[in-house]
């Protein structure tokens, strides 16, 4: 950039400035950061101009104050240089930095007092989880969740700046990309639910669908399912029948109540460890999904797709919310979500023995947490691609750590 186009920049800007557009924060900011103001010519009088009505601009929210100080210390800098030093703006500015400085001490002492000191290793509650795809589950899906969601909703440089200022006097923009900033990324539980929790996925495509129609290539399960009832299928001869005897039923293709699960080839390439049981007469590339679709079950409408994901956990303490994973719905299912509070109730005997056998299982309960999936109503077909969080698994306090209270009672005796 010439001098000349910086000057002209800076007169445009200092313009919109004037006009209290909504877009001359980001903009002039944008220009401060990515532009050495010295080296494009602008006078001391003019950088002063910029940063003192940049640094008005920002949100009156303290968390932008480090920028905002940033600025009226330059501005002070700046003002020292110029042809006219006046001492009394001088010292106007000398007290508004004093004033950002003591705002942004409060803010900062407020958010350290939300941050209570971390546990030591004995107070952190352990989750240990018994797979059969241990690196998968544990390791390279994390991995593949946070690239996800991190490539889904990464903040262009653009809307980051955007963050910092709101305008005095908002206009309809929407074709400015100055002033766009009301994105999902930039809200932080929006994204604490996507990054803080643990996720399941496939390391294949998964579709479930009310017709036959272009199942995928490595499995297919069909079942008849409805609210309070489910029964497997198989299809041969051009009719459906039973799963387990091969009766022959009375079930049309077009009935509204068939689902049919089919699955793809495994296409992720960083599996690790696979301890679960393989069919033999395939590659493991088709026998995984084969082997996790044989395991499926149907409850009611929904679809079970079995993880085989133990966890132990101190159920005194921590509860387990399992439910879909926030974006889910995108993909035309929703995932049925439940909070493991016990020891699942319905297991074997062979399970409980261990239970009171294992030195490390003392004081732990158990569960399994397996992805419980249906189609959106009105969706006849949903296909979830390899890799893409299905469920998530978040601890949440037992019940008996906390309880709500109302403010108006605090400090009052019983």
């Amino acid at each position: 950039m010439t001098s000349q186009e910086a000057r002209a920049r800076y007169n445009y800007l200092m313009t919109l400035c004037i006009r209290k557009e909504e877009s001359f924060g980001p903009l002039a900011m944008a220009f401060i950061k990515d532009h050495d103001l010295d080296q494009l010519g602008l006078l001391p009088e003019e950088q002063f101009n910029l940063y003192m009505a940049t640094a008005e601009a920002f949100a009156a929210e303290p968390k932008r104050y480090s920028h905002k100080l940033d600025y009226l210390q330059r501005a002070l800098h700046l003002l020292r240089q110029t042809s006219c030093p006046d001492p009394g703006l001088a010292q106007h500015l000398t007290q508004e930095i004093q004033k950002a400085t003591a705002e942004l001490d409060l803010y900062n002492e407020a958010m350290r007092s939300n941050r209570p000191q971390a546990p030591t290793a004995l107070d952190k509650q352990r989750i240990i989880v018994e797979t059969d795809l241990p690196d998968y589950f544990l390791d390279t899906a994390q991995k593949r969740a946070s690239a996800y969601y991190q490539n889904k909703y990464k903040l262009t440089k653009e809307s980051k700046t955007a963050q910092h200022f709101t305008g005095p006097a908002r206009k309809f923009e929407p074709e400015n990309p100055a002033v766009h900033k009301e994105f999902a990324g930039a809200c932080a539980p929006f994204m604490a639910v996507r990054t803080s929790a643990l996720h399941l996925m496939l390391p294949f495509d998964l579709k479930i669908s009310r017709k036959p129609d272009e199942p995928l290539d490595a499995a297919l399960r069909i079942w008849y399912a409805t609210m309070g009832y489910s029964f497997p299928l198989r299809y041969g001869m051009g009719k459906l029948c039973s799963y387990y005897d091969d009766q022959v039923l009375d079930i049309a293709l077009d009935d509204p109540n068939l689902l049919f699960v089919s699955a793809s080839p495994v296409k992720e390439t960083e599996l690790g460890s696979i301890e679960r049981p393989l069919p033999s007469d395939v590659p493991m590339e088709i026998g995984l999904p084969r082997a996790f679709l044989d395991a499926t079950n149907a409850l009611g409408p929904y679809i079970q797709v079995v993880c085989n994901f133990k966890v132990w956990f101190d159920a005194a303490s921590v509860s387990l919310l399992v439910q879909g994973a926030p974006d889910l719905h995108e993909y035309g299912l929703q995932g049925g979500a439940g909070l493991l509070t016990r020891t699942y109730a319905t297991e074997k005997v062979q399970a409980y023995a261990e239970a009171v056998t294992q030195a490390w299982t003392e004081g732990l309960s158990f569960n399994f947490v397996n992805m419980h999936l249906q189609l959106l109503p009105g969706t006849d077909s949903a296909v979830v691609p390899c890799n893409t969080p299905i469920f998530s698994v978040l601890p949440v306090l037992s019940r008996q750590q906390y309880k709500f209270e109302d403010r108006r009672h605090l400090g009052q005796t019983p």
